[in-house]
């Protein structure tokens, strides 16, 4: 339930500093956290390797894991998803990628976006000479009777991005699934906020967020603490964690955002 905030954050002094926290309210995962020693191998992949941002654990977070992957040239998986029943989203980076998706083949570049439905046959490749840099979301399928989603693929550029209600069209978000598809159990959208603007309302959700830093920088509110965000941070977000926004830099503030969306609170 939204309740009203301060519009201006208190100041930087008392900001988080560019460290990892994790705590029972969420998980801050700066840029530089991402380094060698932190990579892991995928299994079925090759020349390839990847960060975990989320991966199911006890209460947090318990329902989607995120990662970063890097793919070198010549390398991808012709197995990427170990296990039935799992859906994804892939959204590129930086780079190019050859998706081939029940047959089809898809050339995927930075802005990229693909939708894996649950049983999907996938497979993915760098046939490029640079490496190519992915965000990678899963999250095992909640079906619904009458409904089944399918895949597709798109780019940032055919979403088209709608301005938030009571924000003046200083944020909006793009949406690549309609909200009132109820075939689709998640969303993964692109919020952005325009220079010096303001998330207005401190927000809270039933759901859990997992979210990446596309471009720009800001502060954010996570429980009680506002903490500095930049391009290629990572933020987890438990249930009902407060949270509130307030861009910093001359740019676009724009990142992607997992949540659950269209079913039932699960008690079995």
């Amino acid at each position: 339930m939204p309740t009203t905030y301060e519009h201006t954050p208190p100041i930087q002094e008392r900001a988080q500093s560019q460290a990892t926290v994790v705590n029972r309210a969420y998980a801050f995962v700066p840029k530089g956290a991402s380094n060698d020693a932190a990579a892991r191998p995928l299994t079925g992949w090759t020349k390839s390797r990847a960060w975990i941002i989320a991966a199911p654990s006890k209460g947090f977070p318990d329902r989607f894991s995120q990662y970063s992957v890097e793919v070198h040239p010549g390398g991808g998986s012709r197995s990427p998803e170990p296990e039935p029943g799992v859906e994804a989203v892939v959204f590129l980076t930086g780079g190019t990628l050859q998706l081939t998706l029940d047959g089809g083949a898809h050339a995927l570049e930075e802005g990229s976006y693909a939708y894996l439905a649950a049983g999907a046959d996938w497979t993915m490749h760098n046939a490029s000479a640079k490496t190519a840099h992915f965000q990678w979301i899963r999250k095992a399928y909640i079906a619904l009777d009458g409904h089944r989603a399918a895949s597709f693929v798109t780019t940032e550029r055919e979403a088209e991005a709608t301005p938030n209600l009571g924000t003046n069209g200083s944020r909006s978000t793009t949406q690549f699934v309609a909200a009132d598809d109820l075939a689709h159990d998640m969303h993964v959208n692109i919020v952005t906020l325009q220079p010096n603007g303001s998330a207005a309302l401190t927000e809270t959700h039933a759901m859990e967020h997992g979210i990446f830093v596309l471009s720009g920088s800001a502060l954010y509110r996570l429980n009680e603490d506002w903490v500095r965000v930049q391009a290629g941070d990572s933020l987890l977000l438990r249930a009902f964690c407060p949270q509130a926004c307030h861009v910093t830099g001359p740019e676009e503030f724009r990142y992607l955002q997992y949540k659950e969306v269209n079913r039932q609170c699960r008690l079995t």
